[in-house]
């Protein structure tokens, strides 16, 4: 037997409430297909899908119905047979609770797949060359189903050498356990699939960090894994933001990722286990994402579970299949309670980052506290888990000075809610440095256009410059031409020997004596 990895943690963190058991009483249950299917077409960071099909036409299940545009995207398949009714902009889960490019499938009961899959299928990954295996991920549109939503195939390109694998099974948000039952169920297939990532990245050993609530996923991973020495299953405390990917890599390896950098700067992969499944299912079975395992939970809802449904189905759908909703409740929640937002309506679809959707009673939501005055507490500063000076942060962002935020790392920050979660006098710190970092994003993009600007008008500048010059010098070169004709003497034939000295020759014109117009009276 293995002996456990050695766990080191990380600083700061709070303890908070679970609440999973409310929904893991009953397994994965597959929803039902919607009548109508609304696939937005940026579910990714990155750029937005390109539509391949048009209004009217009728798409089956698995098939490419937006490819991906430009590097960084991914493609969108349907997730349901039927006809596509609709390409508009139409509502969507964000923040802002803005409109997006959507495509509307008009779903027709028949959930009729693909006859012949877009790729080939493969039943061991290992036999496929690395590129070949990330070509057929891209294929498949899979991105990160923990949040991130980035495409998992350019973090199988890591480009430099890669010796570790982390699978982020913490899961350290209260309420959600789409994760947890993934893990639990489904183990051989993320196990599968973690092989796969293994070989695409060259790695040589792969950790899965679970936390020590999750018993049944443990197990059953262990299980999984146990005929591979590559990987190894280690239980971590569990502790908020455990499940963020530094504070993971840091409490597994004991690596600390740096500022503003990445886990591959230290020779590390992170992937989620729902992402890890996902990818094992598209080169085995050559099935792209179209669905995905979502906890619906919270005191608002009547049968709190989880479902495993097609990607595009409209949250108001999902809450019926719970069950609906128990007496008052407030809006909706897309995530859990610390890192999600509200949703403003319920008529927006779930999209590929979508793991959680929380309705909570009325009675258990308060209210913001107002805000009072900063007391210096530090409170905020003992539970941040980067180790960030949270007040000073909030001093820089209050008072617009966004470089000294910078360089206190602004960017560093993860907005877990840690430090406002501890906060006294009730100061909404996160809103405080999202505001500072999209002020700061703007005036980037202003510096950029005006760079852009600048950088135009000075090539403009040269172009003419280099016109002008040209033109200098042709007239040069013209009036050198001019002048070397003018300058020249002129070339007076010799007469030929003898000429007009022959019988009959003319004899040689008088040159007149008198001036121009003298003697013509004459």
């Amino acid at each position: 037997m293995n002996t456990p990895p050695r766990i080191y943690g990380f600083r700061g963190g709070l303890h908070l409430p679970g609440h999973k058991e409310e929904s893991t009483r009953t397994p994965i249950r597959p929803a039902p297909v919607p009548p109508v299917l609304v696939l937005p077409l940026q579910q990714h960071i990155g750029a937005p899908a390109k539509p391949v099909v048009k209004v009217g036409d009728r798409v089956l299940r698995g098939q490419t119905v937006a490819a991906a545009e430009g590097y960084v995207s991914a493609y969108i398949h349907a997730s349901s047979s039927g006809t596509v009714a609709a390409i508009e902009d139409r509502p969507i889960a964000h923040p802002s609770g803005l409109s997006g490019p959507c495509l509307a499938i008009r779903t027709d009961g028949l959930d009729e797949a693909l006859a012949q899959p877009e790729w080939e299928p493969c039943a061991d990954c290992t036999k496929l060359d690395p590129a070949e295996l990330r070509a057929r991920v891209r294929r498949a549109g899979i991105v990160g189903l923990g949040g991130a939503a980035f495409p998992s195939f350019i973090k199988l390109n890591p480009g430099r050498p890669v010796d570790t694998l982390v699978i982020n099974g913490a899961e350290c948000e209260p309420y959600i356990t789409c994760d947890q039952l993934l893990m639990a169920e489904r183990a051989d297939e993320i196990v599968a699939g973690a092989r796969a990532i293994l070989h695409a990245v060259g790695a040589q050993r792969c950790l899965f960090g679970v936390e020590d609530n999750k018993p049944d996923a443990i197990g059953a991973l262990r299980a999984a894994a146990q005929a591979d020495p590559r990987i190894e299953i280690a239980v971590v405390p569990t502790r908020y933001p455990q499940g963020g990917e530094k504070q993971l890599i840091q409490a597994l390896t004991g690596r600390e990722v740096p500022s503003v950098g990445l886990p591959l700067d230290i020779g590390i992969v992170c992937h989620n286990p729902g992402t890890a499944r996902a990818v094992w299912r598209a080169i085995r079975y050559a099935e792209p994402l179209t669905a995905r395992v979502v906890t619906v939970t919270g005191g608002g809802i009547r049968a709190p579970q989880n479902f495993e449904a097609r990607i595009g189905t409209p949250i108001a759908f999902l809450i019926e299949q719970a069950g609906g909703t128990v007496g008052e409740t407030a809006a909706p929640i897309m995530g859990g309670p610390m890192m999600g937002f509200s949703l403003r309506s319920t008529d927006v679809p779930m999209v590929k980052a979508t793991n959680c959707v929380l309705v909570l009673p009325r009675a258990e939501v308060r209210d913001p506290a107002p805000a009072m005055p900063c007391i210096r507490c530090g409170a905020c500063v003992e539970v941040c888990p980067i180790g960030l000076l949270p007040q000073q942060l909030y001093w820089f962002a209050r008072g617009r000075e966004f470089e000294k935020a910078e360089a206190h790392h602004l960017f560093d920050c993860i907005e877990c809610g840690c430090c406002a979660q501890v906060c006294p006098s009730h100061i909404p710190l996160v809103q405080y440095y999202r505001y500072a970092k999209t002020e700061i994003w703007a005036e980037e993009r202003e510096k950029r256009k005006a760079d852009e600007a600048r950088e135009r008008f000075e090539a403009r500048q040269a172009r003419l410059e280099r016109e002008e010059r040209a033109k200098e010098e042709a007239r040069r070169k013209k009036k050198e031409a001019l002048a070397a004709r003018t300058a020249a003497p002129k070339s007076v034939p010799a007469p030929l020997v003898g000429e007009g000295q022959g019988e009959g020759a003319a004899a040689p014109p008088t040159p007149n004596p008198l001036p121009q117009g003298e003697g013509e009276a004459r």
